[in-house]
Formats: C-alpha cells, structure tokens, sequence
C-alpha cells in the first residue's frame, strides 16, 4: 500500500455510465433503463490501491469491467497511461489488455474446467503472441512458485485444488503479462475466512514486489482496512465519497459511509460494545427507478428538503477528500477544514 500524491494518475475515470435496458419483456413491455453505473469520477495513482466500497448491487462490478473493457460505456471517458482508451477497439484494445487485468470473485467459475493449470496461465502468453524468456512452461512454473503454488501441479485440473489455491491461479494468470493496473473484483469474498488474510497479504507482497496499482473491488470493510490507500464509496452507481483510508475511518463525511463503518465488525469486543451503530431503514432504490435529488435522501436519518430535489455533485471537502453531499459531517467539515 502506497500513499497518495499529487502525480498523473495512471487511471482516470470521468462522468462514466452504463444503463442497461429498453429490452421488451414478456408481456410485451417495455422494462425501464437501469443505470448500473451513473457518472462515476475516480483516479487510481501508479502504485496504489483503490478500494471500490458499497452493497451487493450498487454497481462496483460494473465499474470494473467498463475499466476493464469487459462492457462498452453509455457515456464518460476512461483515460489510462495518458491515453483515451473509452472506445479502444481492434490492436489498441488488444494493447490494453496487457496493462489492465482482472481477477474474479468466484475461482470456481473463472477457470475453465477443461484445461489444465498450466494451459490456463499459458493462455495470455499465446494469445497476446508473447514469447517469454525461458519459454511459456518455465514462466508458468515462475509464476505458479511465486504464487504459492507447487509448479509440479503444472498439468492439474482446476477441480484438483481448494478455492484458496485457485484463486492463486487466477492471480497468476492476471500477472503473466506484467499488467500495470489488476481489477480485483471482491476477490477474497467466496473464500473461507481463514484463507482471505493469506490471498490479500499475497496480493499486497505482489503489489510490492511488481509495482502493481489494484482497483481492489469490496463490501468487506476490514478488508478494504487492510490494503488500500484510499476509497471510494459507491451507492446507487455514484460515487458518495472518497479519501484515504485513515481519514475515511476516522471521520466519515457522507451519512453513507458513517453508516457502513458503524456496521464493520470490529475484532475487540469492548469496542464493538461502546460504539454506536447507525441503522439505515428502507431498501435501495431501485436503478430502473432512481429518485430525484440525492440518490440516498430516502434512506438518510438527515435528509432535508434540498436533498430531495437538488442532486450533491461530488466536490471536495478538503485537500484528499471528495464527498457528494449537502451537508457533510461536522466531524470532518472541523478536522479536516483548510
């Protein structure tokens, strides 16, 4: 984990979108357009992790693979490496699949069942036509050493190891063509707690040792604690707030966020006792159906009238922190006033 500076992101995403919709349904209707993602602005620095926070739906997924260019963008522009990459196509886009890389959340359905370990981390090398130094076998066997795998597995199957040992494989595979930026797509989420801390200190040892920039994709908040240098805070495909981890935690700005760390758990009972937990009533709103002004005013304890009809943009609070809300947290508004 790096800290933040004030250098030329490697990543920048600008009023990015992806509505999904406008299909007939069966009763001949049609559905109505979800905005999965809605004007997303966030910066990822040569280095750093990023972690993506927020509930199962809020569009983190999404994000990634538009970055990723996995999905086209409805609107917005990526820009990576100082170029605009938003509608690479043909060698440009086969180009950025060597820099940008992702791992998914499920290792069970990301490996292809029918092809052994080393044809699955192979598989970069041949199709971006990429000859290693050594050969292909000897940097499969490099990577699955340095991965924690044993290289004499080399002609496994996927169904032969735990879903610790084949996540390592999928890192492996993301890490083959020296990638500049992996897209970690809640990467430790379908694995058994005992194993998460391992798959995260590995990728933190990785990051290190390579120079890696992480998106690092989440809900875990203990998790995201562990390895970012900052976050971004997402709900309702909008970005309510970012900043460095320990400002973050310390002094939550947006009523969002102060709601998702009262829910962490923390390890020390005592603690855990003492604090205050913020309960949010209501459901999210639906994407098809996003409600006027502040996406999150019908669930926030202290919504006004402006928050139903005006929409906060997402400005900043101070010299590191951005936050789209009207009325901000005193807390941090006192803390962190230039």
């Amino acid at each position: 984990m790096t800290s933040t500076t004030q250098e030329q992101p490697l990543l920048s995403v600008r009023g990015l979108g992806k509505h999904f919709g406008s299909a007939r349904g069966s009763l001949h209707k049609s559905s109505p357009t979800i905005q999965a993602v809605n004007g997303v602005n966030l910066d990822v620095r040569a280095g750093e992790t990023l972690s993506l926070v927020g509930e199962s739906g809020c569009g983190k997924s999404t994000t990634g693979r538009l970055i990723a260019r996995l999905l086209d963008a409805s609107q917005g522009e990526i820009t990576f490496d100082g170029r605009n990459v938003t509608d690479a196509q043909g060698t440009e886009l086969r180009a950025l699949r060597r820099d940008i890389q992702m791992i998914f959340q499920d290792p069970y359905s990301s490996l292809n069942p029918r092809l052994t370990i080393g044809e699955i981390i192979a598989a970069p090398f041949i199709i971006q036509k990429v000859d290693p130094t050594g050969g292909v076998e000897r940097a499969v066997r490099d990577l699955m050493s340095r991965v924690g795998l044993n290289p004499d597995h080399f002609g496994r199957y996927p169904r032969e190891f735990s879903g610790g040992q084949r996540q390592r494989i999928s890192i492996a595979r993301a890490l083959a063509l020296k990638p500049k930026l992996v897209i970690c797509d809640e990467p430790v989420s379908a694995l058994d707690v005992s194993v998460q801390a391992q798959v995260v200190n590995l990728l933190m040892d990785l990051q290190s040792e390579f120079g890696l920039s992480y998106l690092f994709i989440a809900h875990d908040l203990a998790v995201v604690k562990h390895i970012s240098a900052r976050i971004a805070v997402m709900y309702l495909g909008q970005i309510m707030e970012t900043a460095p981890v320990d400002m973050l935690y310390s002094s939550p700005a947006h009523p969002y966020t102060r709601a998702l760390i009262s829910a962490a758990p923390i390890p020390d009972p005592d603690r855990a006792r003492e604090r205050q937990r913020i309960a949010l009533t209501g459901d999210v709103p639906s994407a098809g159906n996003p409600p006027m002004g502040c996406p999150f005013h019908t669930r926030c304890p202290s919504a006004d009238a402006r928050c139903l009809s005006e929409k906060p943009k997402l400005e900043v609070l101070s010299e590191h922190r951005q936050v789209a809300c009207h009325f901000p947290g005193e807390t941090a508004l006192e803390a962190h006033r230039v």
